[in-house]
């Protein structure tokens, strides 16, 4: 037998590896949300270099499999050293099941993982040790079981890695390893949203057929086990591929580097893409961005607020009018994109009474989400800070006892409530806001009979609301003002909602039918509210969080931070925002109207004072940006910048102040002015985190 037939199990799972990752291409390649063409060049960049990449990839993806093959013998089961090699298991066992283990150190889930892996290493080695007869036939099985779980990772791999670029449009990222905290929703998420049973089924099925022409043609292996000088050989040849794809790995990651996004993304290696976000989940500023000396920094953002003194931001905000304590309900919508609006270009009419409450608000036309994550909508609306480098603020371990709008209001005797359908747990958000003063509200607060539907990320926004109402309701007759922030969840897939509520059936899952829900159901709830005895005296505050979407052929899209807010009051007038402003700037706008005095630490600012200067932070957990002057400067690690000049691509029929998409064209001569004042707001919103400044 020829010495490469020895090799049979690696390269004919990398074969198999190969074609799904190129057939995975092929049908992102022509994906609906890919919305991008691509030259003749780029698509053999594509194609050529993803391949390579996949190669490399596959060599230590593979290393388990590897030890496995190069440890199958029958020597091993000779006495009297299959007996030692077995007390040795058991002795290993018992250490672990001890529960004084070094495994115990690191708690968690790990102690049991590792003892019922020792546990069945050593069953199956005592079977091959006592059951000569049966040891051919349970290698088998064993050997077959270990290509099934390759060939089934191969595959579901190739599936989440549709799947996620079907909801984001992009391969895995820092969103992926977030979701692996979260299983219960996310796989509830799944379940509600695609046809599980049968996707599984099939997925068994081809897995099954795979493994079985792949095991034909493999077993030569186990069926002659190679000699020790053999298995060397096996391992050099392996240990130097694994050596080679350390260094080209991130050498190839390098050339992922085309202008247009979508051909690095299709280029790139899923598998090494989440490697990446799974290690860069937590990203220094001052390690990884481009900085300025810190004084300059903050002398330049002193140009910013004219008022703050030393590397700080405090400053006194002041009114000339007595402050008004009326009570403020702040509603943050899921994944509401401008785009979905009226005004904005939208004809499907699926945003009915939104469209008829902006136009009695005062509205702001030309706002901009700071991120692309439901935490750095919160994050925004709640802290008033840029978007930082890494995680939220929300979900990071020092994010408690900031200085926040729930601070300011507290500090006047008002009521203070967050306010979720879900679990609040999810995404750090009971950590959070409870840390920061807010009183918890959500599913768990839900009586069964308050409850009329729910699905995997909570109750529906009908439900929501009504007990919104209630409590507010019970909060008026304490005399006391209140600020409750209300998130909504419906418009999220799975998009399933209550039926007969619209035109569109909530068991369609339609992503125009979650954002029609959440209309009819803030609609309802207006309608409510308005018969309370403290309507009049009360602001409501409307924003999304964050688009529907984050896919564009560019790194920071313009039109998938677009979002839609307006602040109501039943007794104000209706009136325009047209200039650019950044969701930070939100609540001191709110602020502003309602005369508060106080010492303010926010970056946000109020855009009604004649002293504001437009722009706005458009954020990726890595990528920073900043609109101004029509120019978009996006600061990367590894200390690098590029700008664009925004060139306006319209919509016919839509109003200017609407318009929400523009070409992002390369500048071709740097603004330096504008690159250091990107680097001075961000590098002072990290600085101030860091040193811990940013407390209330």
């Amino acid at each position: 037998m020829t010495f490469y037939k020895k090799l049979s199990p690696l390269y004919n799972l990398a074969v198999f590896y190969f074609i799904i990752s190129f057939l995975l291409r092929i049908v992102l390649f022509f994906h609906p949300i890919t919305q991008s063409s691509f030259t003749i060049f780029q698509s053999l960049k594509i194609f050529s270099l993803g391949l390579i990449s996949d190669f490399f990839v596959f060599v230590p993806a593979s290393v388990f499999l590897w030890l496995y093959l190069i440890f199958i013998s029958n020597s091993k089961y000779n006495k009297p050293s299959g007996f030692i090699i077995l007390g040795l298991f058991v002795a290993l066992f018992l250490y672990v099941a001890s529960g004084k283990s070094i495994f115990d150190e690191y708690g968690g889930a790990l102690p049991g993982i590792v003892l019922i892996f020792i546990g069945i290493k050593t069953a199956l080695f005592a079977l091959f040790l006592f059951l000569p007869k049966w040891r051919d036939k349970i290698r088998f099985w064993l050997f077959a079981f270990v290509i099934f779980l390759y060939v089934l990772l191969i595959l579901q791999n190739g599936l989440s890695e549709y799947f996620f670029w079907n909801e984001f449009g992009v391969k895995y990222n820092f969103i992926a390893v977030n979701y692996l905290i979260y299983t219960n929703e996310v796989i509830g998420n799944i379940m509600q949203s695609y046809p599980v049973i049968s996707i599984f089924s099939a997925l068994f099925l081809v897995t099954g057929i795979v493994t079985y022409f792949i095991l034909k043609n493999s077993r030569n292996y186990i069926d002659t086990i190679p000699t020790i000088s053999e298995k060397v050989k096996i391992t050099l040849i392996y240990l130097s591929l694994f050596t080679v794809s350390l260094i080209a790995i991130p050498t190839l990651a390098k050339a992922e580097n085309s202008k247009n996004v979508f051909v690095n993304e299709l280029q790139a290696n899923g598998i090494y893409k989440f490697y990446l976000a799974f290690q860069n989940n937590k990203l220094d500023y001052f390690k990884f961005y481009k900085t300025l000396p810190n004084e300059e920094a903050f002398a330049l953002l002193k140009h910013q607020f004219p008022n703050i003194s030393k590397e700080n931001t405090k400053r006194p905000t002041s009114s000339d009018s007595l402050e008004n304590h009326k009570n403020v309900v702040l509603i943050t919508i899921e994944s509401l994109s401008a785009e979905f609006m009226r005004s904005y270009g939208n004809e499907q009419n699926i945003t009915p009474f939104l469209d008829s409450l902006a136009r009695k608000s005062l509205q702001f036309t030309n706002l901009y989400a700071a991120g692309n994550r439901t935490v750095r909508g919160l994050e925004a609306v709640t802290l008033c800070l840029p978007p930082t480098a890494g995680e939220s603020v929300v979900k990071r371990e020092d994010n408690k006892n900031k200085f926040s709008t729930g601070a300011l209001f507290k500090q006047r005797g008002y009521n203070v409530k967050f306010m979720y359908g879900g679990d609040a747990f999810f995404d750090n958000m009971q950590d959070f806001y409870s840390g920061n003063g807010y009183q918890i509200v959500d599913k768990s607060s839900f009586s069964p009979d308050e409850i009329t539907f729910s699905n995997v990320w909570g109750v529906c926004d009908e439900d929501m609301y009504r007990k919104a109402i209630k409590l507010m309701n019970a909060e008026a007759k304490e005399n006391k003002p209140f600020f409750n922030h209300i998130m909504t969840v419906s418009n999220h897939r799975p998009f399933t909602y209550p039926n007969n509520k619209i035109d569109i059936p909530g068991d369609i899952k339609s992503r125009d039918g979650g954002v029609k829900y959440t209309d009819y159901a803030l609609r309802k709830f207006f309608e409510m509210a308005s018969k309370q005895s403290w309507f009049k005296n009360t602001v409501f505050v409307i924003v999304a969080d964050h688009c529907a979407s984050s896919a564009g052929k560019t790194q920071l899209p313009l039109d998938k931070y677009r979002i839609p807010a307006f602040i109501y009051d039943p007794n104000g007038k209706a009136s325009k925002h047209n200039q650019l402003m950044s969701q930070i700037d939100l609540m001191p706008t709110l602020l502003g109207l309602l005369h508060f005095d106080y010492q303010s630490k926010f970056f946000g600012q109020d855009v009604l004072k004649p002293d504001y200067k437009p722009r706005a932070f458009i954020a990726t957990y890595q990528d920073l940006g900043l609109i101004r002057d029509n120019i978009l400067t996006i600061l990367s690690p590894k200390q690098t910048v590029k700008q664009f000049e925004l060139k306006l691509n319209p919509k016919p029929g839509v109003a200017l102040e609407y318009q929400s998409h523009y070409d992002e064209i390369p500048l071709k001569t740097e603004r330096t002015d504008l690159v250091n004042e990107t680097i001075s707001f961000y590098q002072t919103a990290s600085d101030i985190l860091k040193k811990k400044k940013y407390q209330k």
